[in-house]
C-alpha cells in the first residue's frame, strides 16, 4: 500500500468546506507547517529571546529592532502567529493519520494471496522450479519453513493448484503511524507548556500584564496567576537569607505575576570556578516552605539537577548580585571636582551633583573574581563577560606603549561597575577594578589601576591605567591633574626645570627654554598661549595630541621629529619636577632618579594625557563592599513534558521502522506437474483441473521489497534455495 499526499475526500458540506478539508489533511500542508516551524525555531535559536528593546536598538538598529517587534521574532515561541501554526499542524496531521491510519492497519493483516501466475512473472525477483512433491506437500512445506523464519503465512487452494502466499516486516507501515504521531503528541505538549493556557487566561480571566514598578506584594490581583495555574514557566530571584513565592513571566510588553504553593529560601548560595574564572559548579541550598501545611523541606537545586515539589520543578538558572553594598570614593577628573565617599546598594542609584549638572550614580555590579586573560593574541577564554582586558587595555584611551611579554591567566580581583546618567537620560558605563594590575612584567613597569568606560552597551570597554605610587595609591596622580589645572604650579615647574637644566650665568638660555617648556605646559595642560582656557573644555585638545596638533601647524615636516625629541625631553622634565614639588607640598620624600622612577613618570605621562579624554567629571574607586549572593531559579509546571517524552519516544520507534524495516512479501505458486497455469479471474477461458495425484509440481515464485537493496536481492537468492530445493 503506498502512503497518499492528496487530502481526505468528503461528501458533505459546502464546496470551501470540502476543499479546506482536503487542504488541512494534505500530507504537502503538513510539511509546509512543519516547514515554517523549523525556520521560526532557527530564528528563535539564532536571535536572542525577549531581550530588552534597547539590546535589540543597539544591536541591529531602530528599524529591524521595530521590525523583530512587530512580527514577535523577539519572542517567536509565545508569538499568536506561532502557536496558530502549531494547532494547525496538530489538526492537518490527525487527519493525515484519520485519512490513512485505516488503509495501513486493514493492510497490515492482508497478505494478497488472490495474485495470479502471471501477476508473478512481473517481478523483479522471481524464479521457476520442478519439486517432486505434489503441489499440497510442497505449499505445506514452503508455508512451514516460511513460519519458522518469522513470516505470516497463508495457504490458498486452488481448482488449479495452491498458492503460499507470506509477508514479513508488517511494522514499517505503523512506523508511519508512530511518527506522525509523534508530530502530533509533540505539538500538543508544546502547546501545553507554552503561552496558549496563560493568553487564555489574560483572555477570558481578565488578566493583564504589569508594566509598572514598587513593591512585588502591592501588585494588583488582574496581573497576578493564581498557584493553580496549570502550566508556567517563570524565573524567581532570592537573595542569601531571604524568601521568595512569587515568580515572574516575561510577557510582550510586561510581565505577569505567578503565585506560588510555597515559598523558596536560599540558605547559601555555592559557586566553584575553574582556573579560567569560568563558573565550574553554582548551586543552592533552599529551604521550601509550604503554605497549607507549614512544611519546611530542605533541597539542593544544581544545574541539570532540578528540585521537584507539588508538581513544580525547580531548576538553578543562573546566578546575579543579591543587593550588595559598595563604598566608592570619587577620583576627581576635573578641576573643579572634589573627593568623597559615597555608599550604595547593587541595583539602586544615587542623585549627584557637579556645579549646576545633575547626574544619578547607577550600581549596575559587583565582580568579585576577575580571571583576565593577558597573552598576546589569546582570546578570553577566562572573562566570564567574554572581555578581553589584555586587548581592551592595548586600545585605550590615548596612546600609549604596546605590552608585548607573554602573560597567563590570573586573578585580578573585584570589580564595580557603574552608570553616570545625565539629566537628559543619557548614561555611559563604567568597569574599575578595586586592586592594581600589573600589566607589564619588567621591573620597571608600574602596576596599575584600571579605570574602564564604553558609550555603548555592545562595544568593549577601553581603560585608562592610573600608576600606583610609591605610597601605593594613585594620590600622586591627583595631585598632578589638580597642579597642571593650575597656570601658577605650572610655571614653578617650568623655571625649577630651567634652572636645572642650564647654569643660572647663562640667563638667555634659560629665558629660552622656559618659555618652550611653559609652551609645552600649557599645550599639554590643554591652556591657550597665556596660560588661559583656549576653549570649552569638551571641545579643547590636551596632552600629547595636542602637541602633535600644534607641531603639524608650526613646524615643517623634515624637522618634525628632532623638534617633537625635544619638545618632549622637556615636557617629561617639567612634568617631573611638577611630581617633585607635589610631593614635597604633601610632605612627602621625593622620588629617587632611578630606572623605576623613569618607569612610572612614563605611566604617568601617559595617564595625565589619556585623562583628558575621560568623558565623566569623576571616577568612582572600590574602597570597601559587603558581598550578597542571589540565586535566579526557573520554576517550571510542564504536564507537557510527559507528553512531549512519548512523542519523542513515538518518533525513534516511526522513524526505525520505516528507515530500517523492510516490508518483504513472497508468493509461491504450485500448480501439478504438466499442468495448465492458473487462470483464475481469466475471461478468456476456464480454469481446468488437474487430478493432483501427479508426483510433482511446477513452482513460481516472486518475491517483493518495500526498497530495492542488496539486502533484498541476498534474501532473494536464499529463499529461492531454501524453499525450491526438491528439484528432479
Amino acid at each position: 500500500m503506498t502512503v497518499s499526499t492528496q487530502g481526505m475526500k468528503v461528501n458533505w458540506g459546502s464546496r470551501t468546506a470540502r476543499a479546506s478539508v482536503e487542504l488541512l489533511s494534505s500530507m504537502r500542508f503538513s510539511i509546509s507547517l512543519l516547514t515554517v516551524i523549523c525556520i521560526a525555531s532557527v530564528i528563535g535559536t539564532v536571535l536572542k529571546q525577549q531581550e530588552p528593546l534597547g539590546n535589540y536598538v543597539n544591536q541591529f538598529g531602530p528599524f529591524w529592532a521595530q521590525v523583530f517587534s512587530l512580527v514577535s521574532l523577539n519572542t517567536v515561541y509565545s508569538a499568536w502567529w506561532f502557536l496558530l501554526i502549531l494547532a494547525f499542524l496538530v489538526i492537518s496531521t490527525s487527519l493525515c493519520i484519520a485519512r490513512n491510519a485505516p488503509k495501513i492497519l486493514a493492510d497490515f493483516n492482508e497478505l494478497k494471496e488472490d495474485l495470479r501466475e502471471k501477476s508473478l512473472k512481473a517481478f523483479g525477483h522471481r524464479a521457476e522450479g520442478t519439486l517432486a512433491e505434489s503441489p499440497e506437500v510442497a505449499a505445506r512445506r514452503i508455508g512451514q519453513t516460511l513460519v519458522q523464519s518469522g513470516w505470516k503465512v497463508k495457504l490458498q487452494h486452488r481448482d488449479a493448484g495452491w498458492m503460499v502466499a507470506a509477508k514479513k516486516g508488517t511494522a514499517n507501515k505503523l512506523g508511519y503511524i508512530a511518527a506522525h504521531s509523534a508530530i502530533v503528541l509533540v505539538c500538543i505538549g508544546g502547546l501545553l507548556d507554552g503561552d496558549m493556557i496563560v493568553r487564555a487566561q489574560m483572555l477570558l480571566h481578565g488578566k493583564s500584564t504589569y508594566t509598572g514598578g514598587g513593591l512585588i506584594a502591592d501588585v494588583p490581583a488582574q496581573h497576578r496567576l493564581s498557584d493553580s495555574n496549570p502550566t508556567f514557566r517563570a524565573n524567581l530571584l532570592v537573595s542569601e537569607g531571604a524568601q521568595s513565592s512569587t515568580a515572574i513571566l516575561n510577557q510582550p510588553g510586561g510581565v505577569l505575576l505567578q503565585d506560588l504553593p510555597f515559598s523558596i529560601e536560599l540558605k547559601k548560595f555555592i559557586v566553584e570556578y575553574y582556573s579560567t574564572g569560568m563558573p565550574k559548579l553554582f548551586a543552592s541550598d533552599i529551604i521550601i516552605h509550604d503554605k497549607e501545611t507549614g512544611d519546611k523541606i530542605p533541597a539542593r537545586v544544581e544545574v541539570n539537577h532540578p528540585a521537584s515539589y507539588k508538581g513544580v520543578e525547580i531548576y538553578q538558572s543562573s546566578f546575579d548580585d543579591g543587593g550588595s553594598s559598595v563604598t566608592l570614593k570619587a577620583i576627581p577628573m576635573a578641576a573643579a571636582s572634589k573627593p568623597f565617599e559615597i555608599q550604595g546598594t547593587i541595583g539602586s542609584s544615587s542623585a549627584l551633583t557637579n556645579g549646576s549638572e545633575k547626574l544619578t550614580l547607577e550600581y549596575t555590579a559587583l565582580r568579585v573574581i576577575n580571571v583576565e586573560n593577558f597573552a598576546q593574541g589569546a582570546g578570553s577564554g577566562a572573562d566570564v563577560r567574554k572581555v578581553d582586558l589584555r586587548h581592551a587595555i592595548d586600545t585605550r584611551l590615548g596612546a600609549a606603549n604596546k605590552t608585548a611579554t607573554q602573560k597567563e591567566l590570573r586573578n585580578v580581583g573585584p570589580s564595580v561597575s557603574y552608570k553616570l546618567r545625565d539629566a537628559s537620560g543619557q548614561a555611559r558605563e563604567f568597569n574599575n577594578y578595586m586592586l592594581p594590575v600589573k600589566v607589564d612584567e619588567s621591573e620597571s613597569s608600574p602596576a596599575v589601576y584600571l579605570l574602564g568606560v564604553r558609550e555603548n552597551p555592545m562595544d568593549a570597554f577601553q581603560y585608562l591605567r592610573i600608576p600606583v605610587d610609591a605610597e601605593g595609591g594613585m594620590n600622586t596622580f591627583l595631585r598632578m591633574r589638580a597642579a597642571l589645572a593650575d597656570p601658577v604650579q605650572r610655571e614653578m615647574a617650568v623655571k625649577r626645570y630651567a634652572r636645572m637644566a642650564i647654569d643660572e650665568d647663562r640667563p638667555e638660555l634659560v629665558r629660552q627654554l622656559a618659555a618652550s617648556a611653559s609652551r609645552a605646559m600649557a599645550l599639554f595642560a590643554g591652556a591657550g598661549p597665556e596660560g588661559g582656557s583656549s576653549g570649552d573644555a569638551a571641545t579643547k585638545v590636551a596632552g600629547l595630541q595636542a602637541i602633535s596638533d600644534f607641531m603639524e601647524v608650526n613646524v615643517p615636516e623634515a624637522e618634525r621629529n628632532r623638534a617633537g625629541e625635544v619638545l618632549v625631553r622637556i615636557l617629561n622634565g617639567v612634568l617631573f619636577e611638577l611630581t617633585q614639588m607635589t610631593r614635597q607640598q604633601a610632605g612627602l620624600q621625593p622620588l629617587p632618579q632611578d630606572e623605576k622612577t623613569q618607569g612610572f613618570m612614563a605611566q604617568m605621562v601617559l595617564s595625565l594625557s589619556d585623562a583628558h579624554h575621560y568623558p565623566a567629571p569623576m571616577a568612582f574607586e572600590l574602597k570597601d563592599f559587603t558581598q550578597v549572593q542571589a540565586s535566579v531559579f526557573q520554576v517550571a509546571r510542564a504536564p507537557g513534558k510527559t507528553i512531549v517524552y512519548l512523542g519523542c519516544a513515538f518518533l525513534i520507534l516511526g522513524v526505525f521502522a520505516m528507515l530500517y524495516v523492510r516490508e518483504r512479501r513472497v508468493w509461491v505458486w504450485l500448480a501439478p506437474g504438466g499442468g495448465k497455469p492458473d487462470n483464475s479471474g481469466d475471461d478468456s477461458g476456464a480454469a481446468q483441473s488437474v487430478p493432483e495425484s501427479a508426483g510433482s509440481s511446477h513452482a513460481t515464485m516472486a518475491l517483493s521489497t518495500n526498497r530495492k537493496t542488496m539486502d533484498g536481492d541476498k534474501e532473494f537468492e536464499m529463499l529461492k534455495t531454501k524453499l525450491l530445493q526438491a528439484p528432479l
